[in-house]
């Protein structure tokens, strides 16, 4: 479904590539979480696999596409096989629900009995059938994103890319929407969703692809975030400094009064030999 090839991404001006020869291959039918601190790279091979980019060098390949020799013509074709979800939702405010949908459609030239069709369809997939008339500022941000979801799915894609659906809402309605992907991941649909979400990763133990400057360095099936620890403070580390002193004290004192005790009694069986004597 995707397959990314000693690929390098270097932006102009920039001291380091974005993304440094990385190798990375996502079956059909998985769900791939990206994870990396902010500038790692995950947003770049969203982007270079929607074309949105081109790659410095390298090969990729998404959905049958070799993104180095496709057509600007054929380009539009391969959006159609891929969903996307960002972070912003990125929703027509004077339409409605279903409109923002089927707008996709509209645009795709497809014919008024399969927006009909496939419109309903999407919203009843994400939750949103009653609320089809509505219009985006009269939704909660987690009923935004789910318009956003219908929209990606309403064409059935057989790949979805999220980069940071979850970004702009509070845990609760995070997990909700990522256990949305789930169900559709559960349906055949390929996921790759970018996150920074700790909780969430931990919480669903799929696939993690860890990226730290421009690099993979972690590839894990049914992994978690692994954060990585916190530079030691100064403070914290004379804390744990003088813990450590307090222990090696303890166990030189117990020397001490370990060695205290044989003088104390070599000191009185001396003095019962004077007096014997």
């Amino acid at each position: 479904m995707i397959r990314f090839d000693h690929v390098v991404k270097t932006y102009p001006r920039s001291v380091r590539p974005a993304l440094d020869g990385i190798d990375l291959t996502v079956d059909k039918g998985e769900f791939v979480f990206l994870v990396g601190p902010s500038g790692s790279g995950k947003s770049t091979i969203v982007r270079l696999a929607l074309r949105e980019e081109r790659v410095t060098s390298g090969t990729i390949e998404v959905a049958g596409h070799d993104l180095g020799t496709i057509k600007r013509r054929h380009i539009p074709r391969l959006r159609r096989e891929v969903g996307t979800v960002f972070q912003d939702f990125r929703l027509l405010p004077d339409k409605t629900v279903e409109a923002n949908v089927a707008y996709v459609l509209h645009v795709l030239g497809e014919k008024p009995a399969v927006v009909n069709t496939a419109v309903p369809e999407a919203l009843e997939t994400v939750g949103l059938a009653d609320l089809a008339r509505r219009l985006p500022h009269q939704l909660s941000g987690g009923e935004q994103q789910r318009v956003a979801i219908a929209r990606a799915l309403v064409r059935r894609p057989p790949l979805l890319l999220a980069d940071e659906p979850t970004g702009n809402l509070d845990p609760e309605t995070s997990l909700e929407i990522v256990r949305l992907l789930e169900r559709i991941n559960a349906g055949g649909t390929t996921v790759v969703m970018a996150t920074h979400d700790d909780g969430i990763v931990d919480e669903l133990r799929r696939r993690v692809v860890q990226l730290d400057s421009g690099h993979i360095v972690r590839d894990e099936a049914g992994g978690g975030y692994l954060r990585a620890p916190a530079p030691e403070s100064p403070r914290r580390a004379t804390q744990a400094g003088t813990s450590r002193t307090g222990t090696s004290t303890e166990r030189t004192g117990s020397t001490e009064r370990t060695g205290n005790t044989g003088n104390t009694e070599k000191t009185e069986k001396t003095k019962r030999e004077e007096m014997s004597r």
